[in-house]
């Protein structure tokens, strides 16, 4: 009877998939690593990229406000599932179809469930933890049709401003912070926790996972940490140079073991943009972008004080990030990412604001559309 039950899992999963991505327009992605860079002989929709949203639930008006700009990647994370083990089957594939009755197609799991402290931090139950994990992936492949995972190595504080409400540019409020505020918080309930230590965790971590992810052919993205600080509330912070993300991608070598290229988390390490993207391109380690931009105002590297701003006002020089993208034939999922709250909206969700996003989403395609188009006059 479990057979049974299976089979017809795996078979509602497979027609579901065809006959939703038919009727988006939409086909399977190509892994970042597989391309082979070519020169685009007509003008094509957002340069072959998957523009994307973060979506945060089904009833977010986001998905609406995706749908009219022609934007059908949806980022979720499966952290608001209730007490449904997210690894199982017929909850994977739920949420799957959930999304394309809603229009969208799920292409990303950023924040994944399954991967906490335990595994972070060395804890007691960590092997339990990691082979939830391995399940959970192995059953996201299969049922969900997403082959991207974007995780993060920073425990117990992840994300993190000082200010969430810094005016900006006529009045904006963009999320900010000051790594002298930050010193003065108290450490957390685990107490101090070294780089050692979480260089340990990482490379056991990815011992155990990789080849997994190897078998299936699914991409696990890291993330950098954000902000890019030596350490906040006494836990340190390893994925924080263009150095140690080279470092971590050499521990388990593979073409399944690659990076979320973050602009505003490198570019505040120093690394120049454009030419990060061409190197890590070329060796096919970006499976999946955040397209925003930063502003040092520390006078340091790696900044130690800085702001997020609009796309169009920042440090990065965006138009030769996206060229860069569309030169070495990036065709992957890409979203806005931490964007101002503009005037009219909430700032509830600071770094999210519906309107900041619009802007940002106009702002991309109208590069990518450029770029594009300059290509082919070449």
């Amino acid at each position: 009877m479990k057979n049974h039950r299976r089979l017809f899992i795996k078979r509602t999963a497979s027609l579901a998939t065809s006959a939703s991505l038919a009727g988006m327009g939409l086909g399977k992605a190509v892994p970042a690593h597989d391309i082979v860079p070519k020169k685009l002989t007509t003008l094509v929709k957002d340069g072959g990229m998957e523009l994307s949203l973060s979506i945060p639930s089904y009833d977010s008006p986001r998905i609406a406000m995706a749908k009219q700009m022609d934007v059908f990647g949806a980022v979720y994370g499966m952290r608001n599932i209730g007490d449904s083990k997210p690894y199982d089957p017929e909850v994977i594939l739920g949420v799957k179809q959930k999304w394309e009755s809603l229009g969208m197609k799920w292409n990303v799991v950023e924040g994944p469930p399954l991967l906490g402290e335990k595994t972070k931090l060395g804890l007691e139950g960590r092997d339990e933890e990691i082979s939830n994990f391995i399940t959970y992936m192995k059953n996201l492949k299969q049922y969900g049709g997403v082959d991207i995972i974007c995780y993060n190595w920073m425990p117990v504080v992840s994300w993190f401003r000082t200010k969430m409400d810094t005016v900006g540019r006529g009045g904006a409020l963009m999320t900010s912070f000051d790594y002298e505020d930050a010193r003065r918080m108290p450490v957390t309930q685990y107490g101090e926790i070294s780089k050692a230590t979480l260089w340990t965790t990482l490379e056991y971590f990815l011992k155990a996972v990789v080849p997994e992810a190897e078998k299936i052919g699914m991409n696990l993205s890291l993330h950098p940490d954000d902000p890019q600080v030596d350490k906040l509330k006494g836990i340190s912070r390893i994925m924080t140079s263009v150095e140690n993300f080279d470092r971590m991608l050499k521990l388990v070598p593979s073409k399944y073991s690659g990076l979320t290229l973050c602009q505003g988390n490198f570019s505040l390490m120093g690394a120049d943009i454009p030419s990060l993207v061409k190197r890590w391109g070329k060796a096919g380690k970006i499976n999946y972008v955040h397209f925003r931009n930063v502003r040092d105002l520390s006078g340091k590297i790696p900044s130690t004080k800085f702001v997020e701003t609009f796309h169009d006002e920042g440090q990065i020089d965006m138009y030769a990030a996206m060229k860069a993208y569309y030169d070495i034939g990036y065709r992957g999922p890409i979203r806005p990412d931490h964007v101002p709250t503009m005037a009219g909206d909430s700032n509830d969700r600071p770094g999210y604001s519906t309107l900041g996003t619009l802007y940002a989403l106009g702002y991309m395609r109208g590069l990518l559309e450029s770029i594009n188009k300059n290509a082919l006059k070449a």
